[in-house]
């Protein structure tokens, strides 16, 4: 703890408004000491971007904290690279912050061990098994996730092979452990940064091509939306019904799967 209260950035102060709409407020206040003593652990670490080490960790727990996680969770998000990259020790973290989060913490760092050398000694799906077997408690897998999300947001400060190294390892390894978890919006962000960092002309073509087609895209959809929940509606079937734009990946996997041309694909919207 410090001995005098830390000025919170504004990126934590939007973390903290955030987990006020769903957490108790002595949950929120254990995260803000999570905060705080990552803060203190990372200081004067700065990331390719120039920015403090520590929004990383914060905006990885803003990702988490959106999708409405556990405190414990959001908690050990902020300290997920302390272990790693900081004099902080496991036993320090289980005793200012307790066994659950300091577990959540060591499960994360170990995931980060694992040397994707792996992936060339035995295929794509059975490292993404091993990282599934090796986790313990599935949270762990969604920090991951996480974090791999907001790094692939901000790849663009990453030189030229580490940005396909990174995206190559995100298309084969994340990407499909989100789609086997259920997490569509997650699956999807990480595919389309993938993309366009791997084959960033393929992308910016498929995408052009999308925005020509497709025109105003939310209002098409929308308007799908009401005609299909009315014919719902009037069958007495209750449904829910979510629409979306195919994004650039999905289309351009359609294409290499079914050998197609862009024209040929139709079904740009889901």
């Amino acid at each position: 703890m410090l001995a005098t209260p830390m000025t919170l950035p504004d990126p934590v102060l939007e973390l903290r408004d955030l987990l006020n709409t769903y957490l108790e407020p002595e949950k929120v206040a254990i995260i803000l000491r999570a905060f705080e003593t990552g803060a203190n652990a990372h200081e004067g670490q700065v990331r390719k971007t120039g920015e403090p080490y520590i929004l990383h960790p914060v905006a990885v727990a803003r990702i988490l904290a959106n999708m409405r996680m556990d405190f414990s969770s959001v908690a050990a998000a902020i300290l997920h690279d302390t272990i790693e990259d900081t004099p902080l020790t496991r036993g320090e973290i289980e005793t200012r912050f307790g066994e659950e989060i300091a577990e959540l913490v060591d499960g994360v760092t170990k995931l980060d061990k694992m040397k994707f050398r792996t992936r060339l000694e035995a295929d794509a799906e059975s490292f993404r098994k091993l990282m599934l077997a090796m986790s313990r408690d599935l949270r762990v897998i969604f920090i991951k996730l996480a974090d791999r999300m907001h790094n692939m947001r901000t790849l663009g400060s990453m030189n030229h092979n580490s940005r396909r190294r990174i995206a190559r390892e995100t298309l084969d390894i994340y990407a499909p452990i989100a789609d086997r978890l259920g997490m569509n919006s997650i699956k999807s962000e990480l595919q389309d940064l993938g993309f366009a960092n791997l084959y960033p002309w393929r992308h910016r073509t498929i995408a052009e091509h999308i925005r020509t087609v497709t025109g105003d895209r939310s209002e098409i959809i929308a308007d799908i939306h009401k005609a299909l929940k009315k014919k719902m509606n009037e069958a007495g079937i209750p449904c829910d019904i979510k629409g979306r734009e195919k994004t650039p990946y999905s289309i351009y996997h359609k294409m290499l799967a079914k050998d197609l041309s862009f024209s040929e694909v139709n079904d740009v919207y889901g």
